[in-house]
């Protein structure tokens, strides 16, 4: 008898189903199940997934936009290689948001409420940190994002998440190591202080320090990835 999938236990409108499914491959990428180069078609994954091909269409589309994945005519859907020239740009883009960002807290005359949940989150005792890294990841996109939305220009916090969409995927792998964890709670925490104490220029030589350091991690963790993915489906090959 067929096993069921998560998405086959419980009934749901399409539009969750869609969500759903958007999901599941999210993290499969994530978690390189599927990797670059895998290819499949939308019957395929309906099968798999046990959903109609409209929610799965919806997902991949979805996810095509999000530069993910891509489609050709003849051969169907495919997993696109990592574009690390894009990452780089993404991240330098970040540290020009983040910065300017910075700029503009400091010259805010009190602090904003925003940074109150950054310091319960941030300054706290070794013992009392957060370990799951997917936990870790959630609570550093809510960290940078804040400081934008804090600096008041909606403008600057929309393309900042934009970015943030962009890269979640292979900026989580950061969190995969202790030690990383270890190094973005002390160096949040040093932003975060220099940016109360208004050291602007400290703020964003620290932030573009850490964001520099994150993407040079994400570079190395993303590529031993690749190739561990890849040598698991060479050994599940008949």
């Amino acid at each position: 008898m067929q096993t069921q999938t998560p998405l086959q236990r419980h009934e749901a409108p399409r539009g969750n189903l869609a969500e759903q499914v958007y999901a599941t491959l999210k993290s499969e990428l994530h978690d390189f199940l599927l990797v670059p180069g895998d290819r499949f078609s939308e019957a395929e994954l309906g099968l798999r997934l046990g959903v109609s091909r409209t929610p799965v269409r919806e997902a991949l589309f979805r996810l095509r936009n999000e530069g993910f994945l891509d489609v050709e005519s003849k051969s169907g859907w495919y997993v696109k290689p990592v574009d690390f020239a894009r990452l780089d740009m993404l991240y330098d883009l970040r540290i020009v948001l983040e910065s300017a960002s910075v700029a503009r807290l400091a010259q805010r005359e009190t602090d904003p409420s925003e940074l109150e949940a950054l310091k319960t989150a941030w300054l706290v005792p070794a013992a009392e940190r957060l370990a799951d890294p997917r936990d870790v990841g959630e609570l550093d996109e809510r960290f940078h994002a804040t400081l934008v939305q804090a600096a008041g220009n909606a403008e600057i916090a929309r393309v900042h998440q934009d970015v943030t969409d962009r890269i979640r995927i292979v900026r989580r792998l950061d969190f995969t190591r202790p030690d990383r964890i270890d190094a973005t709670y002390q160096e949040h925490a040093k932003i975060l202080r220099a940016v109360i104490q208004r050291k602007t220029d400290q703020a964003q030589l620290l932030l573009k320090s850490h964001i520099e350091q994150s993407k040079a991690e994400v570079r190395k963790i993303t590529l031993h990835a690749l190739h561990e993915a890849r040598l698991r489906q060479g050994r599940a090959r008949p």
